[in-house]
């Protein structure tokens, strides 16, 4: 009897240590955490999610340091949610690049846990939210943030255009992200065509590879900043009034 107790506890124990772990990469491959390290040794399965953006380094990297192979996710597959599903049995992780919960259709994920019983945990890392501070623009001046999706010959949706000219009006600073796959050549023509007409744009901050080796940050106009060579993940920022520490601050950029 004292055997088959032991073995029920022993059951009941692992049972409630299953988790399901949503971790974050931070900016480069060597910014995954010691935690992160030590969980992803306990998961059975390590799943990537890939299609919010251009990871600055190569999966085979990031594997070599983790030690352990890592599935690639598409996004119909991440929303699909079906992963999740096997933490109920053994852990599973999902990585993220940069900040898990920065991309708000990640929180869905911990949803579905709390709907069906599911242990998980998040291990926060940081994100462009964090390193854009590095141009010295204060964060908290900062309002809502915009995407530019690649426009096509007969769909340019202006969202982001009105996100900025929102911003604008409260002083506030404006963080532009680009969605996948929109080079930075094409970037900077369907700002200028929104600007002719729905925006006026000044000089503008670029910033490329935060967080790496390779960053790159400029504060020019648009003609300029068509000269220079930008490589994904970039992103811009629209200034706003400015403090005069952070008109100190951009002019040291360039």
């Amino acid at each position: 009897m004292t055997g088959l107790v032991l073995e029920i506890v022993k059951n009941y124990l692992f049972l409630i240590n299953i988790m399901f772990y949503l971790i974050g990469l931070g900016l480069n491959e060597k910014s995954i955490s010691l935690e992160a390290i030590e969980i992803l040794k306990t998961c059975r399965k390590i799943y990537l999610e890939e299609y919010t953006v251009e990871f600055p380094y190569l999966l085979d990297e990031l594997q070599e340091i983790i030690g352990k192979r890592v599935i690639p996710l598409t996004r119909t597959m991440v929303e699909m949610e079906n992963f999740v599903k096997e933490a109920k049995q053994e852990n599973i992780a999902l990585l993220i690049y940069g900040s898990p919960l920065t991309a708000t259709t990640h929180i869905s994920l911990l949803l579905r846990c709390r709907k069906e019983g599911i242990n998980y945990k998040v291990l926060h890392n940081a994100s462009i939210i964090d390193a854009i501070s590095e141009t010295g623009l204060q964060l908290y001046k900062f309002g809502k943030i915009a995407s530019m999706p690649a426009w096509k010959d007969n769909y340019k949706p202006l969202s982001f255009v009105n996100i900025i000219k929102e911003n604008q009006k409260i002083k506030a600073h404006t963080l532009l992200l680009v969605d996948i796959g929109l080079g930075f050549g094409n970037a900077l023509k369907q700002l200028k065509e929104a600007s002719s007409s729905k925006l006026k744009l000044d000089k503008m901050v670029v910033c490329s590879k935060l967080g790496t080796e390779k960053q790159k940050m400029f504060f020019e106009s648009l003609e300029e900043l068509a000269g220079k060579e930008v490589h994904a993940p970039f992103c811009f920022i629209i200034p706003s009034s400015l403090h005069f520490l952070e008109e100190e601050a951009l002019k040291s950029l360039g």
